[in-house]
C-alpha cells in the first residue's frame, strides 16, 4: 500500500550562501527540520525559518470553480506532452497553486492514481468537478494510449467552453447591474428625500397633481413596508433558484424564455450552438461513438430546449438517419450548422467541420458581446429616466404649479 504524503507547507527564510552573501527565500516542506535539511543540501546557511502566514484575504478557501479545473486539465495536459510522469506532474502541479481546495484534490486524485487507480475512475471520484463527460474522455485515451493527446484536447475543450460562459456572463453583468443600482436608487429616494417634499408640500394649503399624490402614496407604502418588500424579494429570488432546480417543468419555461429574450436571446442562442458543436467535436475527434457523443453533448448543452432536441437527434442516429437530416427534422439548428455536417458525414471529417462551426459561433458570441452594451444603452437609459426622472418631475411639479400661479 502507497504511503499517503503529507501536506507541504511553505516557509519564508533568511540566511547566506558559502560566499557569505545575505539571501532569502521560500520553500516548501512538510515541517521545519525538513526545510532546515532541504536548505542545507541547497549550500544555503539558514539563520531564520518560518512558517509564511496566510494574506488576511486569502483566495485559499474559495470553492473549486470550472475555471480552477480548466487550469489544472491544461497543466496536467502540458506535463504529459512533455513525458513527465503521472503522479509527479500531480506534485508540481498542486504545489503551484495557491488554491487550499484545489491542491487538496489534486492531492486526492495524486493519492489514488498512485495506489493504481486509474486516473478516469480517480478523476470520477470528484463528480462535483469532473462531469461525465469529462472522465468518459479520459477513460477513452487511457485505453487507447494516447492519454496525453485526450488531455490536450479536453483543456482545449474546457477553455473553450469557459471563455464562452464567462462572454455571457459579461453580456448580462452590465445591464442587470445598472437596473438593480437604478432601483436601489429609487428605494433611497422614495424612503428618504420624497418624505422630505412631503413635509413642504402640506404647508401649500392646496390641492397636489395626481402624479405627485401618486408618487407619495408609493412613499409612504415603501416607508412602511420597505423591510416585508426587501424580504419579499429575497425570498422570490431564492424561490426562482430553488425551483429552477427541482422543477424541471419550470426550469424548461426559463430556458425557452431566454432563447426568445430581444437581444440576449439571439446571444444564448449562439453559444448554445457553439457549446453543441465544440463538445460534438470533442467527444467524436475522441473516438467515441457518435450515439454515445450525441448522448454526452446533450447533457452539456446548458439549455433544456436544446438539450431535448440532441436527444431526439441521437434516437433518430441510433435508428439509422443521417446526422444532417436529423438535426434538419428538429427545426432548431441554424442551415450552417446542417450543411457543415452534412459535408462532414460526407468526407469523413465530421469533427473538424463541427470545430470550424464551434469556432463561427464563439466570434459570433464574442462579437455580440462587444457590441452589446451599445444596444442596451437606450434601454437602459430609458429604465433610468423612467424612475430617477419620474420621481424628480412628481416631486418638482407642485412647485413648478405655484409659480405659475404667483
Amino acid at each position: 500500500m502507497a504511503q499517503t504524503s503529507r501536506e507541504k507547507i511553505v516557509f519564508t527564510w533568511q540566511g547566506s550562501d558559502k560566499n557569505g552573501r545575505k539571501i532569502q527565500g521560500e520553500i516548501n516542506a512538510e515541517s521545519l527540520p525538513l526545510a532546515r535539511i532541504a536548505l542545507s543540501k541547497q549550500g544555503v546557511i539558514a539563520k531564520k525559518i518560518r512558517k509564511k502566514p496566510k494574506p488576511l484575504f486569502s483566495s485559499g478557501s474559495k470553492k473549486i470553480k470550472p475555471q480552477d479545473v480548466a487550469i489544472f486539465t491544461r497543466q496536467l495536459a502540458t506535463m504529459a506532452k512533455a513525458g513527465v510522469p503521472l503522479v509527479q506532474a500531480f506534485d508540481i502541479v498542486a504545489e503551484g497553486t495557491e488554491h487550499d481546495r484545489m491542491r487538496k484534490l489534486i492531492r486526492d486524485i495524486r493519492s489514488d492514481v498512485s495506489s493504481g487507480t486509474s486516473l478516469a475512475v480517480a478523476l470520477n471520484n470528484h463528480s462535483e468537478y469532473f462531469d461525465s463527460l469529462f472522465c468518459s474522455l479520459v477513460d477513452s485515451g487511457e485505453s487507447s494510449g494516447t492519454l496525453e493527446i485526450m488531455l490536450d484536447r479536453i483543456a482545449t475543450y474546457k477553455e473553450k467552453t469557459e471563455a464562452l460562459k464567462a462572454k455571457i456572463k459579461k453580456a448580462l453583468t452590465y445591464p442587470t447591474a445598472v437596473v438593480v443600482v437604478a432601483v436601489v436608487v429609487t428605494v433611497i429616494l422614495l424612503v428618504k428625500v420624497v418624505p422630505t417634499f412631503a413635509e413642504t408640500f402640506r404647508s401649500f394649503g392646496s390641492d397636489l397633481p395626481a402624479f405627485t399624490l401618486f408618487v407619495l402614496r408609493i412613499s409612504e407604502a415603501m416607508q412602511e413596508w420597505w423591510f416585508i418588500v426587501f424580504l419579499c424579494s429575497l425570498a422570490a429570488g431564492y424561490g426562482f433558484v430553488i425551483a429552477r432546480k427541482r422543477n424541471q417543468k419550470f426550469a424548461d419555461a426559463v430556458d425557452a424564455a431566454m432563447l426568445k429574450l430581444p437581444v440576449l436571446g439571439s446571444v444564448v442562442h449562439d453559444a448554445v450552438i457553439a457549446r453543441f458543436a465544440r463538445t460534438l467535436s470533442t467527444t467524436f475527434a475522441a473516438g467515441v461513438p457518435l450515439v454515445e457523443a450525441l448522448q454526452s453533448t446533450a447533457g452539456a448543452a446548458g439549455n433544456a430546449i436544446y438539450a431535448y432536441a440532441i436527444l431526439r437527434v441521437k434516437d433518430d442516429v441510433s435508428g439509422g438517419m443521417a446526422l444532417n437530416l436529423s438535426l434538419r427534422s428538429t427545426g432548431l439548428f441554424p442551415n450552417m450548422l446542417i450543411q457543415m455536417a452534412t459535408i462532414g458525414e460526407e468526407s469523413g471529417s465530421l469533427d473538424d467541420m463541427l470545430g470550424k462551426v464551434a469556432d463561427h459561433y464563439e466570434a459570433a458570441v464574442d462579437n455580440a458581446v462587444d457590441s452589446l452594451s451599445s444596444l442596451l444603452e437606450p434601454m437602459i437609459m430609458s429604465i433610468l429616466g423612467v424612475l430617477i426622472g419620474g420621481l424628480m418631475i412628481a416631486m418638482y411639479l407642485p412647485i413648478f404649479m405655484l409659480g405659475s400661479v404667483i
